[in-house]
């Protein structure tokens, strides 16, 4: 399976979504809350490339967008693949 990593914050509800889904699906990931931690927040800015929009997530290191881009890729039925690299 393959190593989801996302950034969310508190009182987010594409973060919400997002998590939710994963969890639906049964993936493992690592959820960093960094809301208030700007460290944790610019480090996340910067692996997306200047996104600054909650949430980010990664899957095996390359970014696939917010909450939004991750549904369409649901949507279209590629994320399951992603999902088991």
């Amino acid at each position: 399976m393959a190593k989801v990593i996302i950034y969310t914050r508190p009182m987010c509800g594409y973060c919400y979504r997002a998590v939710s889904l994963l969890k639906e699906k049964g993936v493992d990931f690592e959820e960093i809350d960094a809301g208030f931690d700007i460290t944790k927040k610019q480090e996340m800015i910067q692996k997306a490339h200047g996104a600054r929009t909650f949430p980010q997530i990664f899957i095996d290191g390359d970014h696939i967008g917010g909450c939004d881009e991750m549904m369409r890729l649901e949507r279209a039925g590629k994320l399951d693949a992603l999902l088991a690299a």
